[in-house]
């Protein structure tokens, strides 16, 4: 069992298909097939199910993947441990929510770009639960997601606090939020599956009395934003993203007041990662010189204010 073989393992454990690994890893098929094999002579056991969509992992497969994810991180870290001659530089994979890569990344990234140029960042955004996954799985070195957070496996650190509130159409002011919830045909507009910002909406929306509405799920915040100034429906988006939006006129924020009017972005690790010297600049740059002084907070109040059912 060698270090080709498990990378191949997990490249097609990832990709569901010897096709899309063998272009992931610019190889021809044939040797994706034969390094597959090796290693299921080795152990003794199939390690996928061939199916005609694709490939499967087995109950054996499934029983290896971690461990294959394990060594393979392990050999990355020993690689950067041994490169690192205290400067920062390397790779450094962050995950953040769509939401989050708006507002709060860019002044971050700048100061950290500006502090730390050899560092090979790259960003990857998508919904909490797929965040923590990655993390999880070793595929990125920390995330920003919604709070709360409790696995054993995870160190969490707060970065920002978001007040949350309901956005429509800029037509249907403070007086008119419960009627537009009694209208017929309520639409919902969300991000896919393991958005904490969709779950809390249909809390919202249960606390209201409302069980039944449609949902139209999207792939990005401006298309998201694009849909409620039309007129298509409602969503929930904390204040500072509609500050900042390019359709703001065309929208109105309305205030959550109790439960549900807040939540806290965490910035999630693996505990048992090796911490890289570009990760302890990345930390203290987002504990001390940008997350907590007026270099963010003057970039969260910027842009025009929304109209709002509250206070906005």
């Amino acid at each position: 069992m060698d270090v080709t073989e498990l990378t191949t393992f997990l490249t097609v454990a990832r990709a569901g298909a010897i096709t899309a690994a063998a272009r992931e890893l610019n190889t021809v098929q044939s040797n994706v097939t034969a390094r597959i094999r090796t290693l299921e002579d080795e152990i003794g056991l199939p390690l996928f199910e061939r199916r005609s969509r694709g490939m499967a992992l087995t109950e054996a497969g499934q029983r290896l993947l971690p461990y294959a994810e394990r060594v393979l991180a392990l050999l990355r870290e020993a690689r950067q441990a041994a490169r690192e001659d205290g400067a920062a530089q390397g790779p450094l994979g962050i995950g953040a929510m769509e939401t989050t890569a708006a507002i709060r990344l860019p002044p971050l990234l700048a100061a950290f770009h500006q502090a730390c140029p050899a560092v090979r960042l790259s960003v990857q955004a998508g919904p909490t639960a797929q965040l923590v996954e990655a993390v999880l799985r070793r595929e990125i070195d920390g995330a920003f997601v919604a709070g709360p957070i409790q696995h054993g496996e995870l160190a969490a650190l707060p970065a920002f606090t978001e007040e949350l509130g309901l956005v429509t159409q800029a037509s249907i002011g403070e007086g008119d939020l419960a009627a537009a919830f009694g209208r017929e045909g309520l639409t919902i507009l969300t991000f896919r599956q393991g958005c904490s910002y969709r779950q809390r909406l249909e809390q919202v929306l249960a606390r209201f009395g409302q069980p039944n509405y449609a949902r139209l799920e999207f792939g990005t915040l401006d298309g998201i934003l694009g849909c409620v100034a039309a007129g298509v429906g409602i969503t929930l988006m904390p204040r500072a993203v509609v500050a900042q939006a390019a359709q703001r006129e065309a929208l109105r924020w309305h205030k959550l007041d109790g439960e549900g009017g807040e939540a806290t972005t965490l910035f999630v690790r693996r505990r048992d990662a090796y911490e890289s010297e570009a990760m302890r600049r990345f930390v203290g740059l987002l504990g001390g010189e940008v997350a907590g002084t007026a270099k963010v907070e003057k970039f969260r109040a910027g842009g025009r204010r929304v109209a709002a059912s509250t206070s906005a």
